[in-house]
């Protein structure tokens, strides 16, 4: 499956321009890839790739009813694939490979209570959250949810996510002209405005880190007192120390001889 038309492919906006070599040289096998690879743990930008793929599409580069039944088929089944990994494997196998893509015991824990929560709707939803998409196979599996309850809503969710993402793109590269044009205008601007935000949180950190440090002098010794001053009534430490060393001297240093 290569790219439909010939010539030179339309630019893609910023990061989008690093993935125009994929889809120069594999089309839709690229979306295929990407986002059957994405969707069962491992991290690739399948949805990145997706929504270049669409912006390709719009430009007239690609079918767009061709990106989007490849990337509803490859979601669909990398999510499968996930599926049977936490079915088949457990959570011991997950837990045992899962470091090597970013997932651990901890977030394996929380993506399983978020489940239990909200149930199987989560699983139409996932493909919208950054890391529970690339999980939720696998976490289905693991806490042996039905693969047909599983693939339902499943199936649900990937047309809802690869219509959601084909379109948006398929715009976008439609007026990729004026795009480009508009972010070249305010470019600028918008550099500028991050690099005030920026500056501005340094400082309110700063600020709040020399507050912070101005309180903890003020107080360190009002707690050092109160250390010394116990609320029962009882003298404190160094004063004890002091009353024995007194007690334990001569009497004669005590009071000193007088002479008739």
């Amino acid at each position: 499956m290569r790219i439909l038309a010939s010539g030179h492919p339309p630019p893609l906006p910023g990061f989008l321009s690093s993935l125009a070599g994929p889809l120069d040289h594999f089309g839709y096998w690229a979306v295929l890839l990407f986002v059957l690879v994405e969707d069962f743990g491992i991290p690739v930008p399948g949805e990145t790739v997706l929504i270049a793929a669409s912006v390709y599409a719009g430009a007239g580069r690609l079918n767009v009813v061709a990106v989007g039944l490849v990337g509803f088929v490859a979601a669909v089944a990398g999510d499968n694939i996930g599926f049977a990994i936490g079915h088949y494997g457990g959570r011991a196998l997950v837990l045992r490979w899962g470091r090597y893509v970013r997932l651990t015991q901890e977030r394996l824990d929380k993506a399983e209570a978020f489940f239990d929560r909200h149930g199987a709707w989560i699983i139409t939803i996932a493909r919208f959250i950054e890391g529970l998409r690339q999980a939720n196979g696998i976490i289905a599996g693991i806490i042996g949810m039905r693969w047909l309850r599983f693939l339902a809503f499943n199936a649900l969710g990937a047309a809802l996510w690869v219509g959601t993402w084909v379109t948006l793109g398929y715009l976008a590269g439609s007026h990729i002209g004026t795009i480009y044009h508009y972010i070249t205008l305010y470019s600028s601007y918008v550099l500028i405005a991050l690099a005030v935000l920026l500056a501005a949180y340094i400082a309110r950190r700063m600020l709040r880190r020399g507050r912070r440090a101005t309180h903890s002098r003020r107080t360190t010794p009002a707690r050092e007192r109160a250390k010394d001053q116990p609320s029962d009534g009882r003298p404190s430490a160094s004063d004890t120390a002091s009353t024995q060393q007194a007690a334990s001297q001569p009497s004669e240093a005590r009071h000193p001889h007088q002479d008739s």
